[in-house]
This record gives C-alpha cells, sequence and structure tokens, in this order.
C-alpha cells in the first residue's frame, strides 16, 4: 500500500510551512490562550515597569496579589504598609512629593471610601502622580457582601480634581491604559475586577485615555459601557437588537474622566439617545457623567441609565450573579432601545 503525505497550503504571506515530523506523536494544535484577571494582568506589568523605571514604588495593603513575586533587586521598593489604607495614600503622597511613583495596592470601596479624605487632601489637592490601582470593583467582590461592593467610586474619584479614572474593560486594555496612565502628571485611579471576564474582540482599534473605544456601530442608538461585564452585556444586546433589524453604536468609555466628548456629541444624534450600562449606582457615575456632558451640548437627547438603583446591592453571591439581580442585564438594555426608539425625545 502506497501512503502520501499531504503539502499544506501557503500561508497568508506566501510561505510554506515546514512539514511535520515523519516519525513520532503527532503535535496537537495549541489551545486558545484563556484570559486573564486584569488584576494579574497589572500586576506582572507592574513587576517589569519596576525593573525599567527606578522611580516606581509597590506599596501593598496586604492585598496578598503579589505572593510569590520574585522581587529580585526592586525588593527594596516594594512596602506592605498591611490593612491601613489612610495611611496608604499618606504614605504614597510623600513619596511621589519625593520624586516618585507610587503605585497603590487596595480594594475599591477602600481606595473611594475608607481613605477619602487622604486621597482628596494629600494627593488630588497637590496633583501628586499616585496611580491608585483598585481592584475587586463593582460587585465582583459580591460574595464578600455590601462591605465589599464597590458602588460608588467611579462618582467619588472623577469628582476630585486632577483625577484622571480609568477602567479597562480586559486584560490587553489593562496594559495599554496602564502603559499610558504611567506618563502622566498626575494621580490616576485604575479600577480592576476581581476573576477573569473575556477578552473584547481582538479587531477593535486599542484603547486610549480619554477616547471611547467603539466597538461596534449602528444609527439607532449608542450603548456607553464600562468595566468587563457591562461591557459585554452591552455587545449581548447589540446581537439581540441586530436580530430585529435594529443596529446600535457600542461604545467602551473605559475613560470616566477626562471623558470623551466628542462620542458623545455623535451618541446625542442617534434617534435611540444614549443608554449606559454600569456596575455602579445609577447616581453620580457614568450615567452621570454622561448625562452631564450631553446636557451640556444643548441637545434633547435622553440618557438612559441601566445600574443599581437607590439602594444597597441585593443579595451577596458571584459576580455575574449579582449583576443579574440588580438589573444589570442585557434584557435592560434591549427594553430601553425598544421604548427609545417608540417614544424618542424631541430635539
Amino acid at each position: 500500500m502506497t501512503t502520501t503525505t499531504a503539502v499544506p497550503a501557503a500561508d497568508r504571506d506566501g510561505r510554506t510551512p515546514a512539514l511535520p515530523p515523519a516519525t513520532g506523536p503527532a503535535v496537537p494544535p495549541a489551545e486558545p490562550t484563556a484570559p486573564r484577571p486584569g488584576r494579574e494582568v497589572y500586576r506582572d506589568a507592574l513587576v517589569e515597569l519596576m525593573r525599567r523605571d527606578e522611580r516606581v514604588v509597590c506599596l501593598d495593603s496586604d492585598t496578598g496579589l503579589f505572593n510569590g513575586v520574585e522581587w529580585g533587586e526592586e525588593g527594596s521598593r516594594y512596602v506592605n504598609v498591611g490593612i491601613a489604607e489612610q495611611a496608604l495614600m499618606g504614605v504614597a503622597a510623600g513619596l511621589a512629593k519625593a520624586g516618585r511613583i507610587p503605585y497603590v495596592n487596595t480594594m475599591a470601596t477602600f481606595a473611594a471610601t475608607r481613605a477619602l479624605e487622604a486621597v482628596k487632601l494629600d494627593i488630588a489637592l497637590n496633583n501628586l502622580p499616585v496611580r491608585i490601582v483598585a481592584t475587586h470593583g463593582g460587585l465582583s467582590a459580591g460574595h464578600l457582601g455590601a462591605t465589599h461592593h464597590s458602588l460608588e467610586d467611579l462618582g467619588v474619584m472623577r469628582m476630585l480634581p486632577n483625577m484622571t479614572v480609568i477602567t479597562p474593560a480586559d486584560g490587553p486594555s489593562t496594559s495599554e491604559l496602564l502603559a499610558q496612565a504611567h506618563a502622566l502628571p498626575g494621580p490616576v485611579y485604575v479600577r480592576l475586577g476581581r476573576k477573569a471576564t473575556a477578552d473584547l474582540p481582538p479587531d477593535v482599534a486599542p484603547a486610549v485615555i480619554g477616547r471611547a473605544q467603539r466597538l461596534r456601530e449602528g444609527p439607532a442608538a449608542t450603548l456607553v459601557a464600562v468595566g468587563s461585564l457591562p461591557v459585554l452585556t452591552a455587545l449581548d444586546a447589540a446581537d439581540r437588537l441586530a436580530q430585529e433589524g435594529i443596529e446600535v453604536t457600542v461604545l467602551n468609555m473605559h475613560t470616566v474622566k477626562p471623558l470623551d466628548t466628542e462620542a458623545l456629541t455623535t451618541a446625542a444624534r442617534r434617534p435611540g439617545g444614549i443608554v449606559t450600562v454600569e456596575e455602579h449606582w445609577a447616581a453620580g457615575g457614568l450615567a452621570s457623567a454622561v448625562a452631564e456632558s450631553v446636557c451640556g451640548l444643548g441637545r434633547g437627547c435622553a440618557v438612559r441609565p441601566v445600574a443599581v438603583g437607590d439602594h444597597f446591592a441585593a443579595g451577596t453571591g458571584g459576580h455575574g450573579h449579582l449583576l443579574f439581580r440588580n438589573g444589570i442585564t442585557s434584557d435592560a438594555v434591549v427594553a430601553h432601545v425598544r421604548n427609545a426608539l417608540h417614544s424618542p425625545v424631541p430635539a
């Protein structure tokens, strides 16, 4: 019996790949890379940044994120101050005043509430280059209950003068936005989640601080989302609406401050208005920021929020479970768009 070996076709660059070995076990195809939690992407990026920039100091509040890190010569620039968030911010301000670039690590609700006075007076007032990297944002620490839900942090931080506020939606954009934030002269608040979530589609343009990331284009309405699961919720809603013949634009508003007002100017002209999606209280967060911006444009555009209402988050449990229980769903987004198209606000 005669055997033949198939020759692989040329790849996209016109090159013919080498043939596999004639003997030995077949090599299985590479498994797709699983998404990584944004906080782990951040941790690894920070360790590398510390090797390249001697000004960088890592200040920890006993988060456990850096357990097992091989610091090497950079170990002297890792300081664990313990569970003392106000002191953490004061130490960061002092180091920044002395020419260092501190990266402060804590949970989102502790950064925005327990340590707020120090953030306001020590860091923001003095416009110091402190990077506050807050994990467990939104409802991602839902299993720990209301004490660890962070539904106020975006509103609190965006109100502080000099503060830049960013929320990466996946691992790749975490790397992109952190690299850009490092070069900013003033304070930065970075909100991260807890566990891994699906990455955004690979063909989207890279995230840029201050510029909304356009994930989908459509003329009927605009969905403006912030954070990993809200962005995925908006994309799912857009898919469902497309099945009904309703094409909408989806914007990942990863930068809550400074807000991309140019993108919102275009969004305000669409007949279905704007629907915001966030894991935050409806007051003070993305919905409020977008409404303030649209109001300043002088256009009759409704901003319909999909967010947690004026109550503490219902229940204790997993991240997705709590989003569902508190109405952060694609059902809610789809309903808002349908209602808006049936009863548009006059211009």
